[in-house]
């Protein structure tokens, strides 16, 4: 990864992290609304539902080998540790979270001390597409919206791969762009203006379309690849997340953040209106090793 987009992404969430914390939780990625998007609930129970209903979908249900050792999990792009404490407790499992952004790993690593996981749960500082993790280590790898913001679509998956003991599981969630298809055609320049702005506030170097990470998939051999597009099921969020932008305490925590997140909240209508328009696509992938 470039040094100047690591610097722009580390910086982004050490910024952001911490308020979206104080209004969100520990949860920062989408919520699950129905697979319409028509379900009324709670934003926070909505972000759980949504690792519920991946894993449900994926057919992960335990995880783990026949030798009975500790099931080992990899969250890439754990923020401040929501999904790592979810799954290594869900699973009784032990978890490693890593993230490009140094306050969230401190914050994600307090979080698991408060939460007597200290010794189950770690994070570190660590870059996706050159991870510090030997071949066949884990039995689970986890990516919840962070493919986005990776550079080589290809190398990230290789990573996630590599890393992956033999039979383990794989399962992702990610931002992508419609697919590109006879029907369709190719994007637009309107749709590429509309992406452009996008990755300059959320810090994304490109995003690519679902069939383009099957195909990635499919070439680094792994198996049993299933894909889907939950684009109904999560684009109200985006419109829920502008509401609690309004509430008082998020008004003082943006002020208090700096420019690049006050920017992101004042840009929050380019994910929704991407959404409305079928353009920005939320994409899984399940595969196993």
């Amino acid at each position: 990864m470039t040094s100047t987009l690591k610097r722009q992404i580390q910086q982004f969430y050490d910024a952001s992290s911490g308020l979206w914390e104080q209004v969100w939780g520990e949860h920062m990625h989408h919520g699950y609304y129905g697979s319409t998007g028509k379900e009324k609930k709670d934003r926070r129970q909505a972000q759980i539902e949504l690792i519920e209903e991946m894993l449900n979908w994926a057919g992960i249900r335990q995880v783990g080998t026949i030798t009975g050792d500790c099931p080992q999990i990899l969250d890439v792009g754990c923020g401040i540790g929501g999904s790592s404490l979810y799954l290594a407790q869900k699973f009784n499992a032990r978890a490693v979270g890593i993230t490009l952004s140094p306050v969230q790993a401190s914050r994600a690593i307090a979080r698991a001390q408060e939460a007597g996981l200290a010794n189950e749960v770690q994070f570190e500082v660590a870059d996706a597409l050159d991870m510090p993790f030997a071949d066949d280590t884990f039995d689970f790898v986890w990516s919840m919206e962070s493919g986005e913001h990776m550079p080589d679509k290809t190398k990230f998956l290789q990573e996630c791969y590599r890393v992956l003991k033999p039979g383990g599981a794989f399962l992702m969630a990610t931002w992508c762009h419609r697919p590109i298809t006879p029907a369709t055609g190719e994007l637009t320049s309107d749709e590429r203006q509309h992406l452009a702005e996008i990755y300059r506030v959320y810090c994304l170097p490109y995003v690519i379309s679902l069939p383009e990470y099957e195909a990635i998939a499919r070439s680094l051999s792994f198996q049993n690849i299933g894909t889907a597009d939950w684009s109904d099921a999560v684009a109200p969020f985006w419109d829920i997340v502008i509401d609690s932008a309004f509430e008082p305490k998020a008004i003082l925590g943006l002020l208090q953040s700096g420019w690049s997140t006050i920017e992101a909240a004042l840009s929050l209508g380019l994910m929704s209106r991407g959404y409305q328009r079928g353009l920005i696509r939320f994409g899984l992938l399940c595969a196993h090793k």
